[in-house]
């Protein structure tokens, strides 16, 4: 028998014990962007102070497969890239769809002109073309179609793209206007080939679609902009008998078909009506949904129920920006501090008026979007990706702000820490993941979750609070001490997770 001695045993003992000790800790990435500074900041150092609050990841608890993230092409954004220094448009575009840079996956663009255009236009201009033998898309090719394109070349994986239109052309209306009315009946089946043609359109330039929204806002804006309204109803019975069957006979049944399109107050009506029955589901691949109903309020139980209406259907929201404000150039603060309006503060019905609050516009995207992910929602997209120092160019003068403001004149350009708060989404939760579940003891502390194709888990932490927090991340028997500082958002990366016990 072979014999140990005291220092052979203290050394095996020492030996195990430091296993462990490494075996226990989580390997992490950590990336911060807090309001004292950080933006998409690595951190490695964490205070040694005791851990008041404990994340437990449960990822044999699986939810929906996330679509992606990302902005919209929209006329406002591309003019201003053809404004901009050959150096500066690449700066933006590597920004947003670079490997080093958000990494946008999921995106959106108009069917005609929308309000972030500088005029009224149409693909179909002539009156009573049935067969829209005039049909062409040459107004998007100096400024939209590059755009995409060059996004494309510098894309890695590639990104799909969402197609919506805010009105068909005025001579299809009840109104004749390019703002409110109602597609004339005797024009279903030609609105249903003028999305066929546009897909055909811009796959002749490259570019596919990989699906669309029948209606922006199908419930109007006041008749303030591009506009035209369906009722829940109409809409449905648009896609079940002509928009559904037109695709699927042109060899399109690939093309996603989403419902809706607009603020989720009134989702739980509408989704009743898409989803009633077999017939009135199988040419809706899910539903869109817009954010503007409230500056806080995520209407978690009209989100709950979407999904259980429809469980394998997407859930995406297709819309979002900080509405109605002028953008603040080239000072951070702002964006954290609780000074942004909405169109709510001014003219929300007095019994909606506490749905719109001043807010701070980071807390605002990260608020909603953990709570989106949190209750199904699978895909997410922002408004415009660049705009000028007013908030525009819009034809109508509806400001808005964007995550990257320019100034054309000066060819400068500002990265809002809204653009860092997307990144933190985008970059980190990819295509593919599926969301998992966790427990969090610490209620101000809102997260969320995912698992990677890749293996890697991304969780995503927003501290709302004046200090700094500590918590521990905890994966089955392993675990790591974070700080996380005031007003932070933070991206925790555990890229090896399958080696932990």
């Amino acid at each position: 028998m072979k014999k140990f001695n005291k220092l052979n045993i203290t050394l095996t003992l020492t030996v195990i014990l430091s296993a462990c000790t490494v075996d226990n800790k989580l390997e992490v990435e950590v990336i911060e962007t807090s309001a004292n500074g950080n933006k998409l900041s690595p951190i490695t150092e964490f205070t040694k102070e005791g851990v008041a609050s404990k994340i437990t990841l449960l990822p044999e608890q699986k939810f929906q497969t996330i679509t992606g993230f990302g902005g919209s092409f929209t006329e406002a954004s591309a003019y201003l890239l053809n404004q901009l220094s050959t150096e500066n448009r690449k700066k933006i575009i590597d920004a947003y769809f670079g490997n080093d840079g958000a990494r946008y996956s999921l995106t959106r663009t108009h069917i005609n002109s929308c309000d972030f255009s500088l005029s009224n236009y149409s693909y179909a201009p002539v009156e009573r073309d049935m067969e829209l033998k005039h049909f062409s898309i040459e107004e998007d090719k100096d400024d939209i179609i590059p755009f995409i394109k060059e996004a494309m070349a510098t894309s890695k994986d590639g990104f799909k793209i969402l197609a919506s239109p805010w009105t068909a052309p005025p001579w299809m209306k009840d109104n004749k206007d390019w703002r409110g009315g109602k597609l004339l009946p005797e024009y279903y089946d030609t609105w249903a080939l003028f999305f066929s043609k546009y897909i055909d359109a811009y796959k002749s330039e490259g570019i596919d679609i990989w699906g669309l929204t029948v209606e922006n806002e199908p419930l109007g804006n006041d008749n303030n902009w591009e506009s035209m309204h369906y009722s829940p109803q109409e809409m449905t019975q648009f896609v079940q008998n002509h928009l559904g069957p037109k695709l699927e006979v042109d060899g399109k049944n690939n093309i996603k078909i989403l419902g809706y399109d607009q603020n989720r107050e009134h989702l739980e009506h509408w989704v009743d009506e898409m989803f009633k029955d077999e017939a009135t589901s199988k040419y809706y691949d899910g539903t869109a949904i817009h954010w503007y109903a409230s500056t806080y309020e995520i209407f978690p139980d009209a989100l709950q129920y979407a999904h259980k209406k429809a469980p394998n259907k997407h859930l995406i929201q297709s819309e979002a920006c900080v509405d109605a404000q002028v953008p603040k150039w080239k000072d951070d603060l702002w964006y954290w501090s609780k000074e942004a309006t909405d169109w709510g503060w001014d003219w929300a019905p007095e019994q909606d008026k506490h749905l719109h609050p001043k807010y701070a516009p980071v807390y605002r995207y990260a608020r909603d979007i953990i709570g989106c992910l949190n209750n199904w929602v699978d895909g997410w997209i922002d408004w415009n990706m660049v705009l000028d120092t007013q908030g525009g160019p819009n034809w109508f003068k509806n400001w808005c702000v964007a995550p990257v403001i320019v100034d054309p004149e000066k060819d400068q350009v500002y990265f809002t820490p809204i653009y860092h708060t997307l990144t933190h989404f985008s970059k980190y939760i990819r295509p593919g993941a599926v969301r998992i579940g966790f427990e969090n003891s610490d209620d101000s502390l809102m997260t969320t979750a995912a698992k990677n194709p890749d293996g890697s888990i991304a969780v995503v932490i927003l501290n709302q609070s004046m200090e700094s927090k500590n918590f521990e991340l905890i994966l089955g028997e392993s675990s790591q001490k974070i700080t996380i500082s005031p007003q932070a958002i933070q991206t925790v990366v555990l890229k090896n997770p399958t080696n932990t016990n």
